[in-house]
């Protein structure tokens, strides 16, 4: 067995094999891993390419104490079962590692106690910033995030503070054009299926469908909303509801696209016909959609682009900490699919 413990210059020696096989300073080396200083783009692409080339792997703890910075970001979701959150994981971990930064996960129920253990195990951690996706929480779980000055970015809050940036959807584009691809297909009576009572993004998805019936020239009839949970089963359980209605809607537009899942289920054990009988859109764009028989038409989000722009929104405020956040805003488009069709 051997015993011979690795010399403490080892990481000097081979941070120098890689200065050389790149053809640059052991300085620039440094600053490219550790992400300090101004490197040239072809010139940092040569050191990352020796690095691989070596198979060099730098110690993040001495950058954490050398910097004060873990070069890791925390990620905050509240259920990996809905494909939004997986989705939106894999672009967002994709341009972390474009960056050369990592992810720390955490998933946890934003009212519950676990997220001010979440926030406890990133503060060890020291991570360079947190990403809560939810528009409402506890507000003081975060306060030890705010008094360490970590950057903080949530998701469809739409509004911001010191220390803390917004991302938030253009739900209001998407339904619009939900709106006008029903109508043209001839559907007068568009139900709605929302999400939970009471929280920010579901008032915020309700107007955006209101105002949308309204811009293209219908009616909005509160007989025909429905709440539910943003999950399946509260989907299946408003569209039994919608169908128990002596003149039921020929459309139904949902907050999201497990929702509009659960009303497909539902519309299948009652043996109607989608979108013969009635047409479904959901919300989200969410991969599921494009296998779940029949297409699901749904308003989609660019997962890329909302991670980039919460990877803008995490510098921004860290390179600003004591100012208010930036409020950025992710488009939604309509893709659509067979769930649709002529009323």
């Amino acid at each position: 067995m051997n015993t011979t413990k690795a010399p403490q210059h080892q990481f000097a020696q081979n941070m120098k094999t890689v200065a050389r096989l790149a053809g640059v300073s052991h300085a620039t080396v440094s600053r490219v891993i550790n992400g300090t200083g101004l490197v040239l783009p072809a010139t940092a692409e040569r050191v990352r390419k020796a690095i691989e080339q070596l198979g060099f792997i730098p110690n993040p703890s001495g950058t954490t104490l050398r910097y004060g910075r873990s070069k890791v970001f925390g990620l905050i979701l509240p259920d990996l079962t809905n494909p939004f959150y997986p989705e939106f994981l894999l672009n967002f971990e994709r341009a972390l590692v474009a960056t050369e930064h990592e992810v720390m996960l955490a998933t946890t129920q934003v009212s519950s106690p676990e997220l001010a253990r979440s926030v406890r195990r990133m503060l060890m951690r020291r991570v360079d910033g947190v990403v809560l996706m939810a528009s409402e929480f506890d507000t003081r779980s975060i306060e030890p995030l705010l008094s360490h000055r970590v950057p903080i970015v949530t998701i469809d809050r739409r509004i911001t503070q010191k220390g803390a940036a917004d991302v938030a959807i253009d739900f209001e584009t998407g339904y619009l054009q939900a709106a006008i691809h029903l109508k043209k297909l001839g559907h007068r009576r568009i139900g709605f299926i929302g999400g939970s009572e009471g929280l920010v993004t579901s008032k915020v998805r309700l107007k955006a469908f209101q105002t949308a019936l309204e811009d293209v020239g219908l009616n909005y009839d509160e007989k025909l909303t429905r709440m539910g949970d943003y999950r399946v089963t509260g989907g299946r359980s408003a569209m039994q509801s919608l169908l128990a209605l002596r003149k039921r809607p020929t459309a139904v537009m949902t907050v999201n696209d497990l929702t509009a899942f659960g009303a497909l289920r539902a519309l299948h054990d009652a043996k109607i016909s989608v979108p013969d009988e009635i047409s479904i859109v959901g919300c989200d764009g969410s991969l599921l959609g494009e296998v779940f028989p029949p297409g699901l038409t749904s308003i989609a989000v660019s997962f890329e682009e909302m991670s980039r722009k919460c990877l803008g929104a995490l510098h921004s405020v860290k390179a600003n900490i004591e100012s208010k956040g930036p409020l950025l805003v992710v488009p939604s488009t309509l893709v659509i699919r067979g769930s649709t069709g002529p009323a």
